[in-house]
């Protein structure tokens, strides 16, 4: 079965006071284009991210993020007391020592001094919360991969309609296709007879009319289509990705269908070979969405 390439996942999970939040969206492209944006305490893992990503999706246009939300009150710069202490004891004495007065809002003072909020301590990521990361990580790819079925199964469904259709459009040029070879020679006839005084070999005249219909003929463009159409079909059931072999399958269907309107030499037949075109358009344009 076939995967589109569009697709959605998103995961959150809690770990102590905070939640770890994963969302990643996918489009088409012709190989993996992959960006991220991962919070700073957990990117010393994005290679390592990067290989899941690869692994699980393959190829497409691929946006990855992984964030932190934490509690109110967990995150606050802290202030530190012995430094404000200190900055109080040394400004009194200055105050005293000089006769300046002291400050009148001596919290305003003291907390514009240097580094009396500053965070001095470094998180470190525990291998068990990179392991909770990685479940969320591998959540939200789940439901991306499943999002791309689902999108999937509706492609192949309109792919089955348009196959459909030029087969049985294929199958309705068969009664043109064999009334034109009586036509050929009959306009070809009634166009000598209407030469005064022209004699012909009857013989020769057979020969150049199959030269001529054998060029005309359409049989092998019809069943090298038939072929492709039916491989087409066989290939939307594959387990493996099967974009670019499906891209490559109707670039030969068109070459068989234009083959075939540039021998038709009826207005019917022509117009069948149109609305062919038209099914591979529709086909060609869906194609490029799938894995």
């Amino acid at each position: 079965m076939i995967q589109s390439m569009t697709g959605y996942g998103k995961a959150v999970v809690a770990y102590q006071e905070k939640k770890i939040n994963v969302e990643v969206k996918s489009l088409n492209s012709k190989s993996l284009d992959l960006s991220t944006r991962i919070a700073p305490l957990y990117r010393e893992k994005e290679m390592e991210i990067r290989q899941i990503i690869a692994r699980k999706l393959i190829r497409g246009k691929v946006d990855f993020s992984l964030w932190i939300e934490k509690e109110a009150g967990t995150d606050a710069t802290p202030i530190n007391a012995a430094l404000v202490e200190n900055y109080y004891h040394q400004i009194k004495a200055i105050a005293e020592k000089t006769g300046v007065p002291e400050p009148q809002d001596w919290f305003s003072t003291l907390l514009r001094m240097p580094d009396v909020t500053t965070k001095t301590d470094v998180e470190v990521l525990s291998d068990e919360e990179w392991g909770v990361a990685l479940q969320a990580i591998n959540d939200a790819l789940t439901q991306l991969v499943n999002f791309r079925s689902q999108e999937g199964a509706a492609l192949q469904d309109r792919f089955e309609q348009n196959i459909s259709a030029i087969a049985d459009l294929l199958a309705s040029i068969e009664p043109y296709e064999k009334s034109r070879v009586e036509k050929i020679k009959s306009r070809i006839i009634e166009g000598l007879a209407a030469i005064p005084e022209v004699e012909y070999d009857k013989n020769r005249l057979e020969q150049e009319l199959i030269y001529y219909i054998e060029k005309l003929d359409i049989s092998e463009e019809k069943q090298r289509l038939a072929n492709h159409l039916a491989y087409f079909r066989q290939t939307m059931q594959e387990d493996e990705s099967q974009g670019k072999k499906l891209g490559f399958i109707a670039q030969e269907m068109g070459r068989e269908i234009n083959t075939t309107g540039s021998k038709s030499n009826q207005a019917e037949m022509q117009n069948i070979v149109v609305k062919m075109k038209d099914q591979l358009e529709q086909i060609k344009e869906q194609v490029l969405n799938v894995l």
